[in-house]
């Protein structure tokens, strides 16, 4: 798929996709841009110019990607622009403690089982939501080791 128009159209769709699966539409569009590109390095007047987006949607897609440690920002020696790429352990750092979305689940679940009653249905609730998250970031290192052994 050389062509340019066909390479957006893919882009678009993926976007779509990412979309219908919960990320918000920008976010999605801007994650595009960042799988997409052929350059090694974006910034954030790039990324609008391509989307014909504004600029302040666009910086809280970056910001939204960058929580959840898809993108980071790059040193741009002699650029004045901020830069940014998908980092080369991006999938892998959506589900490790370096997430700040799990961390903050986590946190959120801890301060409202201090919030509730003893024994009553949202600490229940509560209970269970931070005991899933204390699972899953105790089995993803063996996760995550494996998949770094094969795709290495």
């Amino acid at each position: 798929m050389n062509d340019r128009h066909e390479q957006w159209q893919a882009a678009e769709r993926l976007a779509l996709t990412l979309t219908e699966g919960g990320l918000q539409r920008m976010a999605a569009r801007t994650l595009a841009v960042f799988l997409f590109t052929d350059q090694d390095s974006v910034t954030a007047g790039e990324i609008a110019g391509r989307l014909e987006a504004g600029a302040g949607s666009v910086s809280g897609a970056i910001k939204s990607l960058a929580t959840v440690g898809l993108i980071e920002r790059v040193p741009s020696p002699g650029s004045r622009r901020e830069h940014y790429r998908l980092r080369d352990d991006a999938w892998a750092t959506l589900f490790t403690g370096q997430n700040t979305v799990i961390q903050a689940m986590l946190q959120a679940a801890a301060t409202g089982i201090a919030a509730t009653e003893e024994g009553g249905p949202a600490r229940r609730r509560l209970d269970r939501m931070h005991a899933f998250y204390t699972f899953l970031l105790a089995e993803l290192p063996a996760l995550l080791d494996r998949w770094h052994r094969q795709n290495g």
